[in-house]
Parts: C-alpha cells; sequence; structure tokens
C-alpha cells in the first residue's frame, strides 16, 4: 500500500514539477519520505547529469548516513547526497524554502512536502552558478586534470559543460524558491496551512533562543537554577497590560521574554513548562472585557486550548498555542474597542489594490493593517474566501487580461508589468483563472 501511495505522489509531483522546469527553466529533484532521490531522465543540461558525476568533491566513496543496511558497498544515490539532505531536513524545520550552495558554486533550493501534518517528501530545484564566485574560474585554473573530472572527460570539456551553466544572483535565486515553495504547497494534502505553522513554530523558537542567548550572557552559571532568578511576575503584569489594550506586537514581545526565562532557568523540564503554560492560559482566559464576550472567549480557551496544552509533545508546540491564544484575545480585544476586522481589511485593501502589480509580502500588507502577519493571514482568508496569494493571482489576471485585449503589448511585457516571474509562469497561471491561455483569450476576444 505505501509502495502504491509512494508511486501515486511521485507521479503527481512530477507533473508539477515539469511544469517549473518549463517555467524556469530550473532543473528539479523528488525526494520521497525516506530522503530517496528521483531524478528525471529527461532534463536537460541539469548539473546532476552533465557536471556532477565528474566532480571529486561529490564522490567521496563513503555510504552517507541514511541508507539502509547492505548499503556500505553501494555508491550513493546521487552526487552529494548528505548535502541535499541535510538541506531538505533544514527547510523541513523552517517549513519552507532553504536555499544553499554546493562546492562547486552551484545554487540549490529545496521546499518541504506533508501530508497530515507529517514530512512526505521534497522538491528540490537548481542548476544555476552563483554570480558571487564564478568556479569555472578557480576549478579551470587547476593543471590537475584528474582533481577536476577524475580523468573520464576531457578538460575541454568539462569547461565547456561549466561555461554553458546559466548564473543566478541572489535575488533571482529566491524567487524561483518562492515559486517552488508554492509547488510544495499545493503538493501538500490534509492539512492546507502546515508549511506556514512550521515556518511560525521556527521564527518563534529563533526569537525565544535569542532571548535566552542574551539571559546566557547575563546570568552565566545561574543557567538551571530557577531559585535564583525567580519568576517574571513583573512579565505577567506587563503581558496582561498589553493584552487589555489589544497590543498584540508588545504582548507577543513580553511572552516570549517570560517564555525564555522559564525555559532558560528550568531547562529539560518539559512538565514544569507546560504546566507554567498552562497556568497562563488561564490567566489570559480572565483578561477583562466586555461580559457578552468575556464567557465565550474563556469557555473557548478553557475547554479547547488547555487539552491541546496537555496533549502537546514539545515545548515548540507549547509555544505555538499560547502565542496563538495571545493573538486570539489581542484580536478580540481590538475588535470589540472598536477597531473591526472590517476596517483594517479596507487599509489592506487599498494597499493591495495600489501595489499589486509590484512585489509585496504579507508582512508589508498586514503592517498597513495594524496587525500581525499571522492573524492577519487567518482573518484575511476568513473575510475574503481565498488566502492572499491566490487573490494576488487573481488581481494580476484580471489586470493581464485588459492588457491583452486593450493593448498591443507582448505577453512578455504584461507578464512583467503584472509582477509575474516570467512569460511562463504568468501562461500557467492565467490559464489556471481562466480556463485558456493567454494567447487564445487576446485572439478570441476574451472569454465568451
Amino acid at each position: 500500500m505505501k509502495e502504491n501511495k509512494t508511486l501515486s505522489f511521485l507521479e503527481k509531483a512530477k507533473k508539477v514539477m515539469q511544469d517549473y522546469n518549463k517555467a524556469t527553466g530550473c532543473s528539479f529533484c523528488i525526494y520521497d519520505g525516506d530522503f530517496m532521490p528521483h531524478l528525471p531522465d529527461n532534463i536537460n543540461g541539469c548539473p546532476e547529469k552533465t557536471i556532477c558525476p565528474y566532480c571529486p568533491k561529490c564522490l567521496s566513496g563513503q555510504q552517507p548516513s541514511g541508507i539502509s543496511q547492505n548499503a556500505a558497498a553501494d555508491p550513493p544515490p546521487e552526487p552529494c547526497y548528505d548535502l541535499h539532505v541535510n538541506a531538505i531536513k533544514e527547510a523541513n524545520k523552517k517549513g519552507s524554502s532553504h536555499i544553499y550552495r554546493c562546492e562547486m558554486g552551484f545554487l540549490f533550493w529545496t521546499s518541504p512536502i506533508y501530508t497530515n501534518g507529517s514530512f512526505y517528501g521534497a522538491v528540490r530545484g537548481g542548476g544555476f552558478l552563483t554570480d558571487i564566485q564564478k568556479p569555472v574560474d578557480i576549478f579551470l585554473n587547476a593543471n590537475d586534470t584528474n582533481v577536476m573530472c577524475n580523468s573520464e572527460i576531457s578538460k575541454e570539456e568539462y569547461k565547456e559543460r561549466l561555461s554553458a551553466s546559466p548564473v543566478a544572483d541572489a535575488e533571482k535565486a529566491q524567487s524561483m524558491a518562492e515559486m517552488m515553495q508554492l509547488c510544495a504547497e499545493s503538493l501538500s494534502s490534509g492539512t492546507e496551512d502546515y508549511h506556514g505553522i512550521v515556518k511560525r513554530r521556527a521564527e518563534q523558537q529563533a526569537a525565544i533562543s535569542k532571548i535566552i542567548d542574551d539571559l546566557r550572557g547575563k546570568y552565566g552559571g545561574v543557567f538551571g537554577h530557577p531559585e535564583k532568578i525567580g519568576y517574571p511576575l513583573d512579565k505577567e503584569k506587563i503581558l496582561l497590560s498589553a493584552l487589555r489594550k489589544g497590543d498584540v506586537q508588545e504582548a507577543k514581545k513580553t511572552l516570549n521574554e517570560l517564555l525564555a526565562l522559564v525555559i532558560f532557568s528550568n531547562p529539560d523540564q518539559f512538565g514544569y513548562v507546560q504546566l507554567r503554560i498552562t497556568e497562563l492560559v488561564v490567566l489570559i482566559s480572565r483578561v477583562e472585557m466586555s461580559p457578552a464576550r468575556s464567557g465565550n472567549l474563556s469557555m473557548e480557551i478553557n475547554v479547547q486550548t488547555l487539552k491541546q496544552v496537555q496533549e502537546a509533545k514539545t515545548i515548540e508546540e507549547l509555544i505555538d498555542i499560547i502565542h496563538t491564544v495571545v493573538e486570539r484575545v489581542t484580536g478580540s480585544i481590538a475588535s470589540f474597542k472598536g477597531i473591526p476586522h472590517a476596517a483594517a481589511l479596507r487599509k489592506a485593501e487599498n494597499f493591495i489594490l495600489e501595489n499589486f502589480t509590484k512585489k509585496i509580502s504579507l508582512k508589508e500588507i498586514a503592517d498597513v493593517a495594524g496587525l500581525s502577519p499571522p492573524y492577519f493571514s487567518t482573518i484575511f482568508k476568513e473575510e475574503m474566501g481565498d488566502n492572499l496569494s491566490k487573490y494576488l493571482n487573481r488581481l494580476r489576471v484580471e489586470k493581464a487580461s485588459c492588457l491583452l485585449l486593450e493593448t498591443d503589448m507582448s505577453l512578455g511585457e504584461i507578464a512583467a508589468s503584472c509582477c509575474f516571474e516570467d512569460q511562463s509562469w504568468f501562461s500557467k497561471i492565467f490559464k489556471v483563472y481562466t480556463g485558456t491561455s493567454p494567447g487564445k483569450y487576446r485572439n478570441q476576444g476574451g472569454n465568451r
């Protein structure tokens, strides 16, 4: 059964990534849940087939980690296997794309795929040389041909293959990594927003880890002795004050400081941290609100959230739960105090309508609305019926359809003016929303 599911996943992933390849020119590789690579045979010019097999740096002769029992004498399943698998694991920690570079100077990027909240595989793209350091100049100046290409091809041929590789700067690599992330999200199933959950937790953990590092520098050997630091009751008071004002930024900042102190002074004490967060959930649920709203909110927090806290298995889960509670409470209080979601969304919508033909991020739009990015993303989807990326794509397609009928601009010019990465990607997205290609749409005078 697992083998059939894997084959079905690989076929679906292959189709999506072939479209990605046509739109970007990037080579690609698909990984299953066991980190085994599946490299297509029909992608021309990809370094994994034309250059990597002749690079001695990627073939150490040692069996990579993660390969099974009888594999001691087997060759690695692909060049630089450990490099790519470690990058996938890093992307999995973040819940988003990860960009990295091999020793030869080739840029790669990878994004994880999830099913029902569990890692199910990954996709990897690349095939571009970094514009910062041209490995062609470094490797081809070596006198020893054996070091360069294992003596299997001539130095001239090796140079020709390297020189034919395209070059990408950091901005282009980031753009293509973001496009691959969309592909990975389309291949994920069961939990639509799991990429966002993992990414959010990674950001929360990074913020708290930074505070813990500062505490370690301040207290030094006091690490692990809570009696010498004490529970930060003053932080609780500041947190409650920020909650009552509906100030989500101040509330989350104070919450992170409080959590960092608890974790720092009680290392490896999951049960204690869980107990403190349980107390915080109860405390937050008692924040003064309108009698008409406080009962429902307190009931919801005490029943649903306390159960989540008790079922949590990691510190990261606990931190995410309490962050969600803080966002929910501050959002509800702000709304009750006369800052309704409609007003925030109206500000955001006006900003989007003025800037959708440019690159704009979720954070930029959320800042305009005066809300945190995760909370804004949630209410935007609830109110608008679409997530932000789909909403932006819809606006851009509508703009493009007008330009197709009312101007003589080329497809490439229209793609650029509507903030599509290139003509191929424009055509793909346009067809998703209209059911036809831009060329046919123009020739037929629009969809009748």
